[in-house]
């Protein structure tokens, strides 16, 4: 289908230019040295929003450094390419306040989404609260199932929400912790206060993959990543989020998913622009066959099952460096080891909650609270598409594979420990209007009026050269 852009308007005069500062930022330095950055490449201008994602935690100084970081590697990554300079970053908070909430921003054909389903939320128990989280209806089933409660199928979740705060409040919360995950559901123990901070709070960690691989170089392009091609294993926000910056820069993304897990179309329609996407089962033999065939050419293999899913059908580090040297391999995770919760499945709200966010954004009547996005999942997103490109850019010469391993809760540890807290705001600072960070596109999906990318360097794409295409509808071949 054919798309329409609407080009932003003139950004209002509280971010514009004049506003913005060259000054060495912290947070972003940071971010630039844990995906092995080094020095970073030149400046980077932040134009402020001080209203932008207000929380207690530095949420606007983590939401701009993980965006700078990828800005950095997409300008330095392009300047190997070209022999050019490296194009100057500026970074708008305004715009990656936008982003950080694109799936609220979303509309199709005006249509608002729902983020969060009935029986998703704080529920308290005997001892405390728990995070439910049952967007998707195998997880649904899966809490109810386990929590012994019946669903009459009539639609009606808050007579069931009534239900099961009541079977709740018998239970402690790490009882419904365990019976949920036995079961297969979703539910983690809210903790309290955060701990003492760890040693050392690496937002990720990147190591050469074992085996040697050629030099890489590749080709001048007008975008940092045309050309590259990146198979995509992942599913809800955090590497759709990165995949989906990766296609922005001009990478061949094919998003792989198995016929009998089917994603929510809404959130597909929100992560899915710039990719194609496509239906394999790999646990058969035909289906392996094709999926090999496009690992064979893959520059980039994207992970973002739980960790040891996908280890059975040869998808483990190991293998991957073995059978395809120089492969990019990024796994992202929940949790992140070593952690208690190790190799659960695992969603931003549940980390929110199992790390001692939701204890530091409580009420003040003592509710858990939450991050004012999903800042963990689209944080970790734009560092994992940062590493991938400076993977690449290094690849241009050493040659080798790279192993990047990202999950939800160093990102959180980061947020908690490894960000100095921000300078008071001044009072009642007003949230940044949306509006001149917001696009139009028409799509298989409908319109739909979606968020524009964050990520900018002097000439960079504005938005993505397609609209998402029906999940699952592309054939399974590189463009």
């Amino acid at each position: 289908m054919g798309e329409h852009h609407r080009q932003p308007t003139t950004p209002p005069s509280d971010y514009r230019a004049d506003r913005a500062s060259r000054a060495a930022d912290p947070a972003t330095a940071y971010a630039w040295a844990g995906i092995g950055g080094g020095e970073p490449p030149g400046p980077v201008t932040v134009v402020p929003a001080p209203g932008a994602l207000p929380a207690k935690l530095p949420v606007r100084e983590l939401a701009r450094a993980c965006v700078g970081a990828c800005s950095l590697a997409a300008a330095q990554l392009l300047a190997r390419r070209t022999g050019a300079p490296v194009p100057p970053v500026r970074i708008d908070e305004a715009a990656v306040a936008a982003a950080f909430v694109s799936e609220r921003l979303l509309r199709i054909d005006g249509r608002s989404l729902t983020p969060f389903a009935p029986l998703s939320g704080f529920l308290r128990t005997g001892d405390g609260w728990v995070r439910t989280h049952a967007n998707y209806p195998h997880h649904r089933a899966a809490l109810l199932r386990a929590l012994g409660l019946h669903d009459p199928g009539d639609g009606d979740d808050r007579a069931l929400a009534r239900n099961l705060a009541a079977e709740l409040a018998s239970r402690t919360a790490h009882e419904v912790q365990e019976t949920v995950y036995a079961a297969g559901g979703l539910a983690v123990a809210v903790a309290g206060a955060p701990g003492p901070p760890p040693a050392e709070t690496p937002p990720l960690t990147v190591r050469s993959a074992p085996g040697e691989g050629p030099a890489r170089p590749l080709p001048p392009a007008a975008l940092p990543a045309a050309g590259v091609r990146v198979l995509d294993l992942t599913r809800v926000i955090a590497g759709p989020v990165a995949t989906r910056t990766l296609a922005l820069l001009g990478a061949d993304v094919l998003r792989i998913d198995p016929p009998r897990l089917p994603e929510d179309p809404d959130a597909h329609a929100d992560t899915g622009p710039g990719k194609r996407s496509a239906l394999l089962d790999l646990a058969a033999p035909g289906d392996r066959r094709i999926f090999d065939e496009l690992l064979d050419t893959a520059d980039v293999l994207v992970l973002g099952y739980r960790p040891g899913a996908l280890d059975a059908l040869g998808l483990d580090p190991g293998t991957l460096a073995a059978r395809r040297p120089g492969l990019i391999t990024a796994r992202l995770d929940a949790w992140g080891d070593p952690n208690p919760l190790a190799g659960r499945r695992g969603f931003d709200s549940l980390v929110q909650a199992a790390t001692g966010i939701a204890a530091v954004e409580a009420a003040e009547d003592g509710r858990p609270g939450v991050l004012p996005a999903q800042a963990l999942d689209h944080g970790t997103g734009y560092l994992l598409a940062a590493a991938v490109l400076r993977a690449l850019t290094e690849r241009q010469e050493t040659g080798g594979g790279r192993l990047l391993r990202l999950s939800l809760a160093a990102t959180a540890s980061w947020l908690l420990h490894g960000i100095r807290p921000p300078l008071p705001e001044p009072p009642r600072s007003p949230a940044p209007d949306p509006a001149p960070w917001l696009t139009t596109t028409a799509s298989p999906y409908g319109t739909l009026r979606h968020a524009l990318t964050p990520v900018h360097y002097e000439g960079a794409p504005r938005s993505w050269s397609r609209p998402p295409s029906r999940w699952g509808t592309d054939r399974p071949v590189w463009a």
